[in-house]
């Protein structure tokens, strides 16, 4: 048994990846928290970071990887719940769990409400703990490769011309070509070239692909006029 752990059972080791090793970062004043939670997630393959303060946690130079962040809710200072309201400010969209020795209904709903990913109290259970973290880091996991779809999807968009992303809010928006050509003042068959030009900027296969693109940079059809 850890210190302040409750035992584990089944299988101790995740299967290698060829990505950086994910890593949890834990906040805590408590010494021996910190390091039994540290060596649980080295036993299991993951990196552990640990931190003192949340203070400290903000001033580190951290890896830039998948992972997620273990945060007791009362700590010297700002405590965890505060410091979870600055974390976009600091721009870290890293998921949170909580831990804590003195869990409450309602401290529990407010960190949940607050986008809290899980809410542990001590002492933890080291399956439900490793559960947490292992769909935790998925979450951030997941946020990353959304984040890079987003970035190159944004990159093709900017590669088109003024007229072509006119044309293409208006495609999104469901119009057919010579409803576009009539509102932009083009013919038909110039609205179908920029279409295809568009198309083949954005690498749409269809036009279900160009309109989930379109949903994932932001973008909708222009507003009906009144």
């Amino acid at each position: 048994m850890l210190l302040g752990l409750q035992k584990a059972s089944g299988p101790d080791e995740e299967p290698f990846t060829m990505e950086a090793q994910p890593t949890v970062f834990i906040i805590d004043d408590d010494i021996s928290v910190r390091q039994g939670l540290s060596d649980l997630l080295c036993s299991v393959g993951l990196g552990a970071q640990t931190f003192e303060s949340t203070q400290a946690f903000a001033n580190a130079k951290r890896p830039d990887v998948v992972g997620c962040i273990v945060l007791d809710v009362r700590l010297p200072g700002r405590s965890g719940l505060e410091f979870q309201q600055a974390l976009s400010a600091l721009g870290i969209r890293m998921p949170v769990i909580f831990i804590s020795g003195h869990g409450s209904i309602p401290i529990s709903v407010r960190a949940m409400k607050s986008g809290a990913m899980e809410f542990l109290t001590k002492p933890l259970r080291e399956q439900e703990f490793l559960d947490s973290v292992q769909a935790a880091i998925e979450r951030d996991r997941s946020r990353r490769r959304e984040d890079v779809i987003t970035t190159e999807l944004r990159k093709r968009y900017e590669s088109l011309t003024g007229r072509e992303r006119e044309i293409m809010s208006l495609v999104v928006a469901g119009q057919l070509n010579k409803q576009i050509g009539f509102q932009v003042g083009l013919s038909a068959m110039t609205v179908k070239v920029h279409r295809s030009h568009l198309m083949h900027k954005m690498q749409a296969k269809s036009l279900i692909d160009l309109v989930r693109m379109a949903d994932k940079l932001g973008i909708s059809g222009p507003k009906p006029k009144e």
